[in-house]
């Protein structure tokens, strides 16, 4: 009962939010003679989706799919390299620098050398989106990983404790807030990256309508996709944000998932 309504209350000032933004909307369209081609109004976008569920529905999840799939990849791929780098000397200094430089590069940038060596098609946008979700989780993993006192491990050095045992029961801990920090960047980032993807190399997606429309002029059907993407994404962050929780709640530690 607690927790439903610890969810209720962190729901109640978003969506007050989203209904203010939504009537000053409907405001500006309806008093400022604003153009429908410029500048639809909330209820012909709510037409849109409603006309035709299917295709946003079946869009929608094709961009899901990229996600979740190149995600998945990149998180895992990057928590691997960051335990690595955090209990492997040599490799930490051979590695780290190039990560924090690499972080910089604009991942766009990579797409045209995806296209030559992979081509078109739905493997290259996962391996897209896996590298853009793979630089923020191995950074904040490793700097967590790190980050445990001094102390802590003298101790369990002191009675023996191997490295999994430090691992577990000091290392992982308090590196849980940098990891989800890291875990909420990916997801939040590979959600940026499907939608890229689907603009260069897709045929398909969300993306691929918020394309369509622009070029065929049709803001309604750009900020429909839009609306369903947003929608998407707010999912995706909020499962991080369970998941989060969930994770203090069993370990006992004070939750720090709003931050």
């Amino acid at each position: 009962m607690t927790r439903a309504r610890t969810l209720a209350g962190d729901a109640t000032y978003p969506l007050l939010a989203l209904a203010v933004g939504t009537l000053c909307w409907w405001a500006v369209t309806a008093l400022g003679d604003v153009p429908s081609f410029v500048l639809p109004a909330p209820t012909a976008v709510a037409a849109r989706l409603v006309g035709n569920p299917t295709l946003y529905a079946r869009n929608a999840w094709y961009t899901l799919e990229t996600v979740v799939y190149g995600g998945s990849v990149g998180i895992a791929g990057g928590f691997l390299l960051a335990v690595l780098v955090a209990y492997l000397p040599r490799v930490r200094t051979a590695v780290y620098p190039y990560l924090v430089a690499i972080r910089v590069l604009p991942k766009i940038a990579v797409a045209p050398l995806l296209l030559i060596y992979l081509g078109t098609g739905p493997s290259t946008a996962v391996v897209f989106v896996a590298l853009i979700a793979f630089f923020p989780l191995v950074l904040n993993a490793a700097a967590g990983l790190d980050g445990a006192p001094t102390a802590h491990r003298e101790l369990l050095r002191s009675v023996d404790a191997g490295v999994l045992e430090r691992i577990v029961f000091v290392d992982l801990p308090y590196a849980l807030p940098d990891v989800f920090a890291g875990l909420k960047q990916s997801v939040t980032l590979a959600v940026v990256g499907a939608v890229v993807a689907e603009w260069v190399i897709a045929d398909e997606g969300l993306g691929y309508l918020v394309l369509m429309g622009s070029e065929n002029v049709r803001p309604d059907v750009m900020l429909a996709a839009l609306a369903v993407l947003l929608l998407e994404g707010l999912i995706l962050y909020g499962a991080v944000v369970l998941l989060q929780r969930g994770a203090y709640r069993r370990l006992g530690l004070e939750s720090s998932a709003d931050r």
